[in-house]
Protein backbone atom coordinates (compact mmCIF):
# COMPACT_ATOMS: atom_id res chain seq x y z
CA UNK A 1 0.00 0.00 0.00
CA UNK A 2 2.61 2.52 0.51
CA UNK A 3 3.69 4.24 -2.44
CA UNK A 4 6.48 6.68 -0.53
CA UNK A 5 7.27 8.14 2.67
CA UNK A 6 9.67 11.07 2.82
CA UNK A 7 10.81 13.31 6.00
CA UNK A 8 11.42 17.14 5.70
CA UNK A 9 12.62 19.92 8.04
CA UNK A 10 13.15 23.72 7.61
CA UNK A 11 11.75 23.31 4.01
CA UNK A 12 14.31 20.21 2.69
CA UNK A 13 14.18 16.51 2.45
CA UNK A 14 15.83 14.93 5.01
CA UNK A 15 15.20 11.74 4.14
CA UNK A 16 13.28 8.73 2.33
CA UNK A 17 11.59 6.66 5.61
CA UNK A 18 10.61 3.32 5.28
CA UNK A 19 7.35 2.11 7.13
CA UNK A 20 9.13 1.01 10.27
CA UNK A 21 10.58 4.20 10.74
CA UNK A 22 7.63 6.56 10.31
CA UNK A 23 6.83 6.82 14.42
CA UNK A 24 10.74 7.26 15.09
CA UNK A 25 9.88 10.63 12.67
CA UNK A 26 6.48 11.57 14.25
CA UNK A 27 8.08 11.51 17.67
CA UNK A 28 10.65 14.25 16.82
CA UNK A 29 9.46 17.68 16.56
CA UNK A 30 11.79 19.55 13.89
CA UNK A 31 10.63 17.56 11.32
CA UNK A 32 7.42 16.55 8.76
CA UNK A 33 6.51 13.31 7.60
CA UNK A 34 4.91 12.99 4.14
CA UNK A 35 3.45 9.51 3.65
CA UNK A 36 1.48 8.40 0.56
CA UNK A 37 -0.63 5.32 0.54
CA UNK A 38 -2.44 3.74 -2.63
CA UNK A 39 -5.46 1.39 -1.89
CA UNK A 40 -4.83 0.26 1.41
CA UNK A 41 -6.62 -2.68 2.71
CA UNK A 42 -8.48 -2.26 6.20
CA UNK A 43 -6.00 -3.84 8.17
CA UNK A 44 -3.75 -1.63 6.82
CA UNK A 45 -6.04 1.36 7.70
CA UNK A 46 -6.20 0.29 11.28
CA UNK A 47 -2.55 0.22 11.30
CA UNK A 48 -2.20 3.91 9.74
CA UNK A 49 -5.06 5.08 12.68
CA UNK A 50 -2.55 3.84 15.37
CA UNK A 51 0.20 4.84 13.83
CA UNK A 52 -1.01 8.40 13.08
CA UNK A 53 -3.80 8.90 16.01
CA UNK A 54 -6.54 9.67 13.41
CA UNK A 55 -9.80 10.68 14.38
CA UNK A 56 -11.84 7.30 14.01
CA UNK A 57 -14.75 9.44 12.59
CA UNK A 58 -12.08 10.13 9.47
CA UNK A 59 -10.71 6.95 9.03
CA UNK A 60 -14.18 5.16 8.96
CA UNK A 61 -14.61 7.28 5.68
CA UNK A 62 -11.12 6.62 4.30
CA UNK A 63 -11.98 2.74 4.90
CA UNK A 64 -15.84 3.26 3.17
CA UNK A 65 -15.01 5.50 0.55
CA UNK A 66 -17.42 6.63 -2.19
CA UNK A 67 -17.40 9.75 -0.11
CA UNK A 68 -18.58 13.71 -1.39
CA UNK A 69 -15.77 15.81 -1.38
CA UNK A 70 -15.55 17.91 2.10
CA UNK A 71 -13.61 19.26 4.57
CA UNK A 72 -13.79 18.83 8.56
CA UNK A 73 -11.39 19.66 11.14
CA UNK A 74 -11.08 17.19 13.94
CA UNK A 75 -9.66 19.29 16.83
CA UNK A 76 -5.62 20.34 15.83
CA UNK A 77 -5.67 18.07 12.67
CA UNK A 78 -7.37 18.71 9.08
CA UNK A 79 -9.32 15.94 6.89
CA UNK A 80 -10.09 16.85 3.09
CA UNK A 81 -11.90 13.97 0.37
CA UNK A 82 -11.10 15.15 -3.04
CA UNK A 83 -12.59 13.38 -6.58
CA UNK A 84 -9.73 12.32 -9.11
CA UNK A 85 -11.25 12.51 -12.41
CA UNK A 86 -9.67 10.21 -15.11
CA UNK A 87 -10.94 9.17 -18.76
CA UNK A 88 -11.23 5.83 -19.10
CA UNK A 89 -12.43 4.87 -22.65
CA UNK A 90 -15.68 7.29 -23.10
CA UNK A 91 -16.23 7.61 -19.43
CA UNK A 92 -14.87 9.43 -16.40
CA UNK A 93 -13.64 6.92 -13.73
CA UNK A 94 -14.21 8.24 -10.25
CA UNK A 95 -11.15 7.86 -7.71
CA UNK A 96 -10.76 9.31 -3.98
CA UNK A 97 -7.85 10.88 -2.16
CA UNK A 98 -8.58 10.82 1.74
CA UNK A 99 -5.68 13.80 3.04
CA UNK A 100 -5.19 13.54 7.00
CA UNK A 101 -3.06 16.92 7.94
CA UNK A 102 -1.33 17.95 11.33
CA UNK A 103 1.39 19.59 12.17
CA UNK A 104 4.31 17.22 11.97
CA UNK A 105 2.67 15.22 9.79
CA UNK A 106 0.55 14.57 5.89
CA UNK A 107 -0.93 11.34 4.83
CA UNK A 108 -2.59 11.00 1.84
CA UNK A 109 -4.58 7.82 1.04
CA UNK A 110 -5.68 7.28 -2.81
CA UNK A 111 -8.38 4.91 -4.21
CA UNK A 112 -9.47 3.69 -7.65
CA UNK A 113 -6.62 6.11 -9.13
CA UNK A 114 -3.77 5.54 -11.55
CA UNK A 115 -2.22 8.77 -11.46
CA UNK A 116 -0.19 9.67 -8.62
CA UNK A 117 1.36 12.75 -6.84
CA UNK A 118 4.90 12.72 -7.45
CA UNK A 119 5.14 15.45 -9.90
CA UNK A 120 3.49 17.42 -6.26
CA UNK A 121 6.22 16.49 -4.32
CA UNK A 122 8.99 17.50 -7.08
CA UNK A 123 7.37 20.69 -6.90
CA UNK A 124 7.34 20.94 -3.22
CA UNK A 125 11.34 19.85 -3.11
CA UNK A 126 12.22 22.85 -5.85
CA UNK A 127 10.56 25.16 -3.84
CA UNK A 128 11.49 24.54 0.08
CA UNK A 129 11.21 29.05 0.87
CA UNK A 130 7.29 27.81 0.70
CA UNK A 131 7.55 24.10 2.05
CA UNK A 132 8.95 26.15 4.99
CA UNK A 133 5.17 27.07 6.30
CA UNK A 134 4.46 23.62 7.07
CA UNK A 135 2.13 20.92 6.08
CA UNK A 136 -0.69 23.62 4.95
CA UNK A 137 1.60 23.99 1.97
CA UNK A 138 1.38 20.44 1.32
CA UNK A 139 -2.24 20.46 1.56
CA UNK A 140 -2.10 23.54 -1.00
CA UNK A 141 0.10 21.87 -3.31
CA UNK A 142 -2.10 18.67 -3.01
CA UNK A 143 -5.43 20.29 -4.11
CA UNK A 144 -4.05 22.58 -6.58
CA UNK A 145 -2.67 19.59 -8.21
CA UNK A 146 -6.04 17.25 -8.00
CA UNK A 147 -8.25 21.01 -9.23
CA UNK A 148 -5.73 21.73 -11.79
CA UNK A 149 -6.64 17.68 -13.20
CA UNK A 150 -9.90 19.07 -13.97
CA UNK A 151 -9.04 21.36 -16.42
CA UNK A 152 -7.91 19.22 -19.11
CA UNK A 153 -10.94 17.52 -18.68
CA UNK A 154 -13.58 20.00 -19.26
CA UNK A 155 -11.33 21.05 -22.20
CA UNK A 156 -11.75 17.67 -23.79
CA UNK A 157 -15.62 17.91 -22.89
CA UNK A 158 -15.88 21.27 -24.21
CA UNK A 159 -13.94 20.00 -27.44
CA UNK A 160 -16.87 16.90 -27.47
CA UNK A 161 -19.56 19.52 -27.38
CA UNK A 162 -18.22 21.76 -30.48
CA UNK A 163 -17.84 18.84 -32.44
CA UNK A 164 -21.44 17.34 -31.76
CA UNK A 165 -22.33 20.86 -32.41
CA UNK A 166 -20.86 20.94 -36.09
CA UNK A 167 -22.46 17.50 -36.79
CA UNK A 168 -26.04 18.71 -36.07
CA UNK A 169 -25.72 21.22 -39.12
CA UNK A 170 -23.95 19.00 -41.53
CA UNK A 171 -27.07 16.75 -41.67
CA UNK A 172 -25.81 13.68 -39.17
CA UNK A 173 -28.07 11.26 -37.46
CA UNK A 174 -30.18 13.41 -35.07
CA UNK A 175 -30.07 10.12 -32.84
CA UNK A 176 -26.59 9.72 -32.33
CA UNK A 177 -26.07 13.87 -31.46
CA UNK A 178 -28.78 13.12 -28.82
CA UNK A 179 -27.23 10.45 -27.49
CA UNK A 180 -23.65 12.32 -27.59
CA UNK A 181 -24.98 15.31 -25.81
CA UNK A 182 -26.64 13.15 -23.43
CA UNK A 183 -23.20 11.04 -22.57
CA UNK A 184 -21.42 14.59 -22.09
CA UNK A 185 -24.04 15.67 -20.10
CA UNK A 186 -23.66 12.73 -17.63
CA UNK A 187 -19.81 13.91 -17.55
CA UNK A 188 -20.58 17.22 -16.62
CA UNK A 189 -23.05 16.05 -13.45
CA UNK A 190 -19.62 13.78 -12.27
CA UNK A 191 -17.07 16.86 -12.77
CA UNK A 192 -19.98 19.23 -11.06
CA UNK A 193 -20.14 16.23 -8.27
CA UNK A 194 -16.43 16.21 -7.45
CA UNK A 195 -16.07 20.28 -8.02
CA UNK A 196 -19.10 22.01 -6.26
CA UNK A 197 -18.86 20.60 -2.92
CA UNK A 198 -15.05 21.28 -2.75
CA UNK A 199 -15.56 24.64 -3.69
CA UNK A 200 -17.36 25.37 -0.35
CA UNK A 201 -14.24 23.41 1.45
CA UNK A 202 -11.66 25.51 0.30
CA UNK A 203 -13.53 28.51 1.39
CA UNK A 204 -12.86 27.82 4.94
CA UNK A 205 -9.20 27.56 4.42
CA UNK A 206 -9.03 31.74 3.38
CA UNK A 207 -10.67 34.59 5.20
CA UNK A 208 -13.04 34.38 8.22
CA UNK A 209 -11.95 31.25 10.92
CA UNK A 210 -9.14 30.17 9.24
CA UNK A 211 -7.18 26.41 10.33
CA UNK A 212 -4.29 27.58 12.59
CA UNK A 213 -2.07 24.57 10.13
CA UNK A 214 -3.29 27.09 7.10
CA UNK A 215 -2.20 30.42 8.64
CA UNK A 216 -0.78 32.84 6.24
CA UNK A 217 -1.31 30.66 3.15
CA UNK A 218 -4.65 32.11 2.40
CA UNK A 219 -3.49 33.65 -0.84
CA UNK A 220 -2.86 30.27 -2.14
CA UNK A 221 -6.43 28.75 -1.09
CA UNK A 222 -8.04 31.63 -2.18
CA UNK A 223 -6.20 31.01 -6.13
CA UNK A 224 -7.83 27.26 -6.02
CA UNK A 225 -10.65 28.96 -4.66
CA UNK A 226 -10.76 30.70 -8.18
CA UNK A 227 -9.69 27.87 -10.32
CA UNK A 228 -12.39 26.00 -8.63
CA UNK A 229 -15.07 28.89 -9.26
CA UNK A 230 -14.02 29.11 -13.50
CA UNK A 231 -14.68 25.90 -13.66
CA UNK A 232 -17.91 25.84 -11.62
CA UNK A 233 -18.92 28.31 -14.41
CA UNK A 234 -17.47 26.72 -17.17
CA UNK A 235 -19.77 23.60 -16.26
CA UNK A 236 -22.52 25.94 -15.73
CA UNK A 237 -21.76 27.49 -19.12
CA UNK A 238 -21.47 24.03 -21.09
CA UNK A 239 -24.73 22.61 -19.28
CA UNK A 240 -26.78 25.24 -20.79
CA UNK A 241 -24.98 24.95 -24.29
CA UNK A 242 -25.75 21.05 -24.31
CA UNK A 243 -29.25 21.93 -23.18
CA UNK A 244 -29.71 24.39 -26.45
CA UNK A 245 -27.84 22.24 -28.62
CA UNK A 246 -30.74 19.41 -27.67
CA UNK A 247 -33.70 21.66 -28.54
CA UNK A 248 -32.09 22.52 -31.89
CA UNK A 249 -31.46 18.76 -32.53
CA UNK A 250 -34.95 18.55 -31.50
CA UNK A 251 -36.34 21.80 -33.81
CA UNK A 252 -34.06 20.24 -37.09
CA UNK A 253 -35.73 17.29 -36.83
CA UNK A 254 -39.67 18.24 -36.47
CA UNK A 255 -38.07 20.84 -39.74
CA UNK A 256 -36.86 17.50 -41.67
CA UNK A 257 -40.58 16.05 -40.93
CA UNK A 258 -42.25 19.16 -41.86
CA UNK A 259 -40.42 19.13 -45.12
CA UNK A 260 -41.27 15.31 -45.55
CA UNK A 261 -45.08 16.31 -45.00
CA UNK A 262 -44.70 18.72 -47.19
CA UNK A 263 -43.50 16.77 -49.91
CA UNK A 264 -45.56 13.95 -49.48
CA UNK A 265 -48.68 16.60 -49.71
CA UNK A 266 -47.68 18.15 -53.04
CA UNK A 267 -47.28 14.22 -54.22
CA UNK A 268 -50.63 13.36 -53.52
CA UNK A 269 -52.07 16.39 -54.95
CA UNK A 270 -50.50 15.85 -58.28
CA UNK A 271 -51.90 12.19 -58.05
CA UNK A 272 -55.34 14.06 -57.18
CA UNK A 273 -55.72 15.47 -60.29
CA UNK A 274 -56.27 12.87 -62.94
CA UNK A 275 -57.48 10.45 -59.76
CA UNK A 276 -60.32 13.15 -59.87
CA UNK A 277 -61.11 13.48 -63.42
CA UNK A 278 -60.77 9.87 -64.16
CA UNK A 279 -62.88 8.81 -61.42
CA UNK A 280 -65.99 11.34 -62.57
CA UNK A 281 -65.61 9.58 -66.02
CA UNK A 282 -65.39 6.33 -64.91
CA UNK A 283 -68.72 6.43 -63.30
CA UNK A 284 -70.51 5.28 -66.18
CA UNK A 285 -73.21 7.42 -66.30
CA UNK A 286 -75.43 7.26 -69.36
CA UNK A 287 -75.72 10.51 -69.87
CA UNK A 288 -72.65 12.68 -69.17
CA UNK A 289 -70.77 15.26 -71.42
CA UNK A 290 -68.83 15.20 -74.05
CA UNK A 291 -69.11 11.14 -73.36
CA UNK A 292 -68.90 10.17 -76.42
CA UNK A 293 -67.54 13.42 -78.24
CA UNK A 294 -64.64 12.39 -80.58
CA UNK A 295 -61.88 14.26 -78.71
CA UNK A 296 -63.15 13.99 -75.26
CA UNK A 297 -60.47 10.86 -74.29
CA UNK A 298 -57.44 13.53 -75.23
CA UNK A 299 -59.20 16.53 -73.92
CA UNK A 300 -59.16 15.03 -70.38
CA UNK A 301 -55.21 13.63 -70.60
CA UNK A 302 -54.37 16.98 -71.92
CA UNK A 303 -55.99 18.29 -68.40
CA UNK A 304 -54.50 16.45 -66.48
CA UNK A 305 -51.30 17.09 -67.35
CA UNK A 306 -51.51 20.66 -67.66
CA UNK A 307 -53.07 20.83 -64.24
CA UNK A 308 -50.14 18.63 -62.70
CA UNK A 309 -47.83 20.96 -64.72
CA UNK A 310 -49.14 23.63 -63.39
CA UNK A 311 -49.30 22.56 -59.69
CA UNK A 312 -45.56 21.08 -59.99
CA UNK A 313 -44.03 24.50 -60.71
CA UNK A 314 -45.92 26.39 -57.94
CA UNK A 315 -45.09 23.35 -55.97
CA UNK A 316 -41.49 23.57 -56.46
CA UNK A 317 -41.68 27.31 -56.52
CA UNK A 318 -42.81 27.37 -52.63
CA UNK A 319 -39.74 24.88 -52.36
CA UNK A 320 -42.13 22.19 -51.01
CA UNK A 321 -40.96 19.74 -53.62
Amino acid sequence: MLVNSVAYRDGKKIADITRDEISTYLDRNDCIVWVAVRDPEPHELDLLEEEFKLHPLAIEDARHGHQRPKFEEYGDSLFFVMHMLEPDGDELRVGEVEIFVAKNYVLSVRSRSDRNFADVRARCEREPELLQHGTGYILYALMDAVVDRYFPILDSIETQLENIEDRIFAGTSPKANIEALYGIKQDLVTLKHATAPLLEAVGKLHGGRVPHLCTGLGDYFRDVSDHLGRINQSIDAARDMITTAISVNLSLITLQENEVTKRLAGYAALVAVPTLIAGIYGMNFDHMPELRWQWGYPLSLAAMVIIDSYLFYRFRKAKWL
